[in-house]
C-alpha cells in the first residue's frame, strides 16, 4: 500500500490509482561523492528504480493518470513533450502494459543521443508519434487525434499534460513525501534538511514539497529549473501545490490544509543554461563526477543540472553539517526489450533529422 494511503485511507477509496511501480524506492548514502565535495551527510533516493521495465519519476504520476484513464474506461491517452521526452516514453510503455493506445505530440529540441534512444523506444512500445513545430500545429493535431480516437473507439482519450504534472499526477509525489517520512521513522536516514531535484514541469517538486509538509517533516525541497519558465516558475509551482492540496482535501477532508506562497517555492534558475535540453559544462562535469565517485549514471538535461547545483552549494560551504538528499529521477533500467537493430526510417519522416544531424557539442564527450 502507498504510504499516503496508509495515512489517509479515504484517498485509497476515492482516488483513481493503479499500482505500477516498486515502492518505496531505496535510499542510501553517497560517502565517496560527499567526501569529494566536502559534505558530511549526503544520500541518494533511487526513484530511478521506481519500476520495471522503466523507472524514473514519471511512474509515480502515471499510477494515478493511467488509473484515471482505466477508471474512465478510456481506450487511449494523448500526451506531450519534446522529441526526447522521458515522460512520453514512460507513458508509452505503461499505457501499452495496460492495454491503452498512446499518442505523443512532440516538439523540437537540441539533438542528443538520448533523443534518438527515446524516440526508437517510444516507437517500439507502440506510441503514435507526431512532430509539432508550433503551438498552433500542436492544437490542430490534437483536435484531429481526439476526433480520430472518438471515431475509432467511441470514447474520448484522456489528455495527460507535459510531464504528467496535473494535480492528479502530482499526488504521486505527495506520496513520495510520506514514503520518505516512513524511511526516516525506520532509521534509514536522518530527517533531511534539503532535497535537491530537477524541476521540469513542477509536478515532482510541488508534490514532494506538499508531501513532506503534510507528513510533518521540516525538509526543504530545492527544485532546480531545467525547462523554460513557461513550464517551471514560482507562480506555477505555487498554483500546482495549492491545486493538488485542494484536490486531496476534496477526497479526504482530514488531509492538512496547506498553502505554498510563490516566495517560498525555493525554485533555482541559475543552472538552466541557454535553452531546454542544451547541456551545460556544469551538468556534464556533475554527471562525470557522479559516475567516477559512485558509479551512478545520470543524464545531462535534468539530473545533471540538479546535481551541479548541489555540488556548487557544497563547494560554497552551504551544506556543511546538513543532511542532504539527491533525488535521482532518471530511469536506470536498461530497456533491454528494445531491439538494437530498430531502424529509425520506420519513424515518421519529421523525426529522421535527429538521426541524420550531428548531436550537440557537449554530447560528444562520452
Amino acid at each position: 500500500m502507498l504510504s499516503l494511503f496508509e495515512s489517509f485511507p479515504e484517498l485509497q477509496k476515492n482516488l483513481p490509482h493503479i499500482p505500477l511501480g516498486d515502492f518505496p524506492t531505496p535510499i542510501q548514502t553517497m560517502d565517496s561523492l560527499a567526501k569529494t565535495i566536502g559534505m558530511d551527510s549526503l544520500y541518494i533516493k533511487y526513484d530511478s528504480l521506481s519500476g520495471t521495465p522503466y523507472g524514473g519519476n514519471k511512474l509515480r504520476k502515471l499510477e494515478f493518470l493511467i488509473g484515471d484513464a482505466l477508471h474512465k474506461r478510456s481506450q487511449g491517452i494523448i500526451t506531450f513533450g519534446c522529441a526526447g521526452s522521458n515522460h512520453a516514453l514512460a507513458t508509452a510503455i505503461y499505457a501499452k502494459q495496460n492495454g491503452l493506445k498512446c499518442t505523443s505530440l512532440l516538439f523540437p529540441q537540441p539533438n542528443a543521443l538520448m533523443v534518438q534512444k527515446n524516440l526508437l523506444a517510444s516507437f517500439h512500445f507502440g506510441a503514435e508519434l507526431h512532430y509539432c513545430i508550433s503551438e498552433k500545429m500542436m492544437k490542430n493535431i490534437l483536435e484531429r487525434q481526439i476526433k480520430k480516437h472518438e471515431s475509432s473507439f467511441g470514447c474520448t482519450p484522456v489528455i495527460i499534460p507535459p510531464g504528467g504534472s496535473s494535480p492528479l499526477g502530482t499526488v504521486g509525489y505527495v506520496n513520495a513525501g510520506f514514503e520518505l517520512k516512513q524511511q526516516v521513522s525506520a532509521g534509514l536516514i536522518p530527517e533531511p534538511d534539503f532535497i535537491y531535484l530537477a524541476s521540469g514541469t513542477m509536478g515532482t517538486s510541488a508534490g514532494l514539497q506538499l508531501g513532506v509538509m503534510a507528513a510533518g517533516l521540516k525538509t526543504k525541497v530545492v527544485p532546480i529549473r531545467v525547462t523554460d519558465v513557461k513550464y517551471s516558475s514560482e507562480s506555477g509551482m505555487s498554483q500546482l501545490f495549492n491545486e493538488t492540496c485542494t484536490l486531496l482535501r476534496e477526497y479526504d477532508e482530514t488531509f492538512p490544509s496547506l498553502h505554498l506562497p510563490e516566495t517560498e517555492t525555493g525554485l533555482r534558475h541559475d543552472f538552466f543554461g541557454t535553452e531546454y535540453a542544451r547541456y551545460t559544462r556544469e551538468s556534464v562535469e556533475a554527471v562525470k563526477l557522479m559516475k567516477e565517485t559512485e558509479q551512478i549514471m545520470l543524464e545531462r538535461t535534468y539530473t545533471g543540472k540538479a546535481l551541479a547545483a548541489l555540488i556548487h552549494d557544497a563547494n560554497l560551504g552551504l551544506l556543511k553539517d546538513k543532511v542532504v538528499v539527491f533525488l535521482n529521477t532518471y530511469n536506470s533500467r536498461g530497456l533491454d526489450d528494445v531491439p538494437a537493430e530498430l531502424d529509425y526510417h520506420n519513424l515518421p519522416g519529421d523525426f529522421h533529422r535527429y538521426f541524420e544531424e550531428d548531436v550537440q557539442e557537449l554530447d560528444r564527450e562520452q
